[in-house]
């Protein structure tokens, strides 16, 4: 026993293990160095690449999808470092790369036949973000969700909806977007016009005030709104619709001010919205009628 621990106290203190632990921890701190200059190197190449599109092939429709696709590409950078560190270091210890890696292969395989939804969210995933199907800050429906995109994952997406709730949901099962930021959308609003009215004259009415609202809210309406005629004939009125294009998830807001606009200039000519009515027939005498609003 003392021979064991005067050969273990030799070997401590002996000169051999002290390189061998002075040469490994510069082996080590050299290939971390390497690692973190190459990943510099290459977020500054994704800077530049980004900042010149015309070297991407992929279109860039948005400042948000570029920023989203340059985050994830530097992601990528960084994974495949921090892989490729992790692998240098365990060949210093003389630890079997080949044979983890094929180990690896093997459970890779078992663990994928029980991760296949994983997998296929994470594949779902990049094609979301490749083919520019909706970015973070875009308000999108799916299904019957709704919200704008706070976070694009690989595995996932997370929406906040108008009311506040925040919906996460699998790449994999997103089949069907609609994203209401990818283009300029259209407000319509119908407004009932009471049958008494003469129809050309409130359509000339209206046609006067439309041109004010490209002028006074011209963050909302790409265009001036523009009449395109009656759409319906109601009981006691006749539908006639407006229509204005405004910039991307504007449409609500355009609707909301054309509506308001709309019916304070006809109350302020003498036409009023009209109010459902009923008209009641007495059975005594049928030619005296009473209407009742």
């Amino acid at each position: 026993m003392e021979s064991v621990w005067q050969n273990l106290y030799s070997y401590i203190v002996g000169e051999e293990l002290w390189i061998w632990i002075g040469t490994t921890l510069l082996r080590i701190v050299t290939i971390i160095l390497f690692a973190f200059i190459v990943r510099n190197i290459g977020y500054r190449v994704i800077d530049i690449i980004f900042k010149d599109k015309k070297t991407i092939p992929i279109r860039l429709t948005s400042n948000r999808r570029e920023q989203t696709l340059k985050n994830l590409s530097k992601n990528i950078l960084s994974y495949v470092l921090l892989f490729i560190v992790v692998l240098m270091i365990l060949d210093i210890f003389d630890v079997p790369i080949r044979t983890m890696l094929a180990g690896a292969g093997i459970a890779g395989v078992a663990i994928g036949f029980g991760a296949q939804s994983l997998v296929k969210d994470v594949i779902a995933g990049f094609f979301i973000i490749f083919e520019d199907q909706f970015s973070v800050g875009d308000y999108i429906e799916i299904g019957a969700i709704e919200g704008d995109v706070e976070v694009i994952g690989l595995r996932s997406t997370k929406l906040r909806s108008f009311y506040g709730q925040t919906y996460v949901i699998p790449n994999g099962q997103i089949n069907i977007v609609t994203n209401y930021s990818a283009s300029n959308g259209y407000a319509m609003v119908e407004i009932n016009i009471p049958y008494e009215t003469n129809i050309v004259k409130v359509e000339n009415m209206i046609k006067h005030i439309l041109p004010t609202f490209k002028t006074n809210y011209p963050d909302v309406f790409v265009d001036e709104p523009f009449i395109q005629g009656v759409t319906a004939l109601e009981l006691s009125n006749y539908v006639l619709r407006v229509r204005a294009e405004t910039f991307p998830v504007m449409q609500w807001e355009g609707a909301r001010l054309i509506r308001k606009d709309v019916k304070a200039y006809l109350f302020e000519h003498g036409i009023e919205i009209p109010s459902p009515r009923m008209v009641v027939y007495s059975k005594d005498n049928e030619t005296n009628a009473r209407e009742v609003q």
